[in-house]
């Protein structure tokens, strides 16, 4: 089988976590900054073989999708032009961020390492990923 990858993109770092080969673990695997995730996947797909790419959906409260949504189309347009083999899917990413520094916390990291923002991204890209596979079947 092939790897599942999962972003949680934002305006200046992009959170990645993929699955393992099987499709049962989740794990994070970089912040790469926004400008420059079509070069990351470039390389990471030419040594990883990756079925679906799941992007995080940035919902409000109101139903309605955060600001963010234009930029997260036009990037899905760009990936998928490059990567035409690859299916997308979309994961409500809503409290990700707060769930990723509640589970950092828990974890024992310590106060320095979860106030990284990227290392925030990564766990959050994580949770959207692990959310996709509790419903992917």
């Amino acid at each position: 089988m092939a790897r599942i990858v999962a972003i949680d993109f934002g305006g200046k770092r992009t959170g990645v976590a993929a699955t393992d080969e099987l499709q049962i673990i989740a794990s994070p695997i970089d912040t790469i900054e926004t400008s420059k995730l079509l070069d990351f996947f470039e390389k990471y797909l030419f040594t990883e073989n990756v079925s679906d790419l799941v992007v995080g959906l940035p919902m409000r409260f109101s139903g309605e999708v955060n600001d963010i949504e234009i930029e997260i189309k036009k990037f899905i347009e760009k990936f998928s032009t490059k990567f035409p083999n690859i299916k997308i899917h979309r994961e409500n990413e809503m409290f990700t961020s707060k769930m990723a520094s509640r589970a950092m916390f828990e974890g024992g990291l310590k106060k320095k390492k979860r106030q990284e923002k990227g290392m925030v991204d990564k766990v959050s890209a994580v949770i959207i990923l692990q959310s996709f596979l509790s419903h992917k079947l």
